[in-house]
Order: structure tokens, then sequence, then C-alpha cells
């Protein structure tokens, strides 16, 4: 077969190191479109993009021109140097080690974007970390709470 043909959407969920609350709300925006910027140089398609103060969501139409792992570490590699360089907060920003990658047939599109970019929203009625599990539970990944999260008073 001449050429390559996939149809592969993952939503990626990664925290703030020790789960601070450091991407300012004023900077989402720049920040959103620094991620697209990202994937797309990837040979991916952002679909929804969402970053709360301790954590992101972005979701992907994803082309293996990478490993799942490499592309994760790169998008968070980068979008740490880049938040650094803009010197949004007093500490030393980074995310957290690890992430959440989430398979999706074409047919829940529309409502897996409508669930990223509704993360305010969502954030009212549940914790983070209870989404998080949520997720975990939901896509039955198995899983042991003491490795979940990195917190600052650890």
């Amino acid at each position: 077969m001449a050429n390559t043909y996939s149809q592969i959407y993952l939503q990626f969920v990664f925290a703030v190191k020790n789960r601070q609350s450091l991407i300012p709300q004023n900077h989402k925006e720049e920040l959103h479109k620094y991620f697209t910027a990202l994937v797309q140089n990837r040979k991916s398609k952002m679909l929804a993009v969402n970053c709360m103060p301790d954590h992101t969501h972005i979701f992907v139409g994803f082309k293996p021109v990478l490993s799942i792992p490499d592309f994760i570490k790169e998008i968070k590699v980068e979008s740490n140097e880049f938040v650094n360089s803009k010197k949004w907060t007093n500490y030393r920003f980074g995310w957290q080690e690890g992430y959440g990658v989430f398979s999706y047939s074409h047919s829940h599109i529309g409502s897996v974007m409508n669930y990223v970019l509704n993360q305010e929203e969502h954030h009212r009625k549940k914790t983070f970390e209870e989404e998080y599990r949520d997720f975990l539970k939901k896509f039955e990944v198995p899983f042991d709470d003491q490795y979940l999260f990195e917190f600052f008073d650890k």
C-alpha cells in the first residue's frame, strides 16, 4: 500500500507538577495557541484544548508520526520551556511526570470536544482528582492511588 491512513482520536490529560495552580487564567488563550502549534508541528490536528490552573486536556486527531510517549513528552517539554520563558509565575513551572491518554471513536468527537471545552463547568461539580479517577475507571485502566499524583506537601 502506497499511503498510510489512520483515524485515531486521543484525549491527553496531564497535571502541573505538585498539582499547583500555576496556569494563569489571563494567559490561557496564548497557551492554547501554543499547544495547537505544537500538535500541528507533529502532523496531528488539535480538536480541543483547555488549560485549567492545575491541569490540561488536549484532544487531538493523532497521526502516528511519533509514538504516543514521544508525542506527549515533546509537547510537555516544549510547553514547560514556553511557560518558563514567559515568566507567568513566581515559581518554576513544570508538568507532573506521567499523563493519561484515552482513545475515542469518530462518533464521540463532538461530545469529547464539548467536554474539554467546558472544563470550568465540570470542575464546579468535581475536583481534578475525582475527574481523573473517573476516567481511569470508565476506561477500565488499572491504577494505584499512591502513584496518581505528586502533591506539593510531600
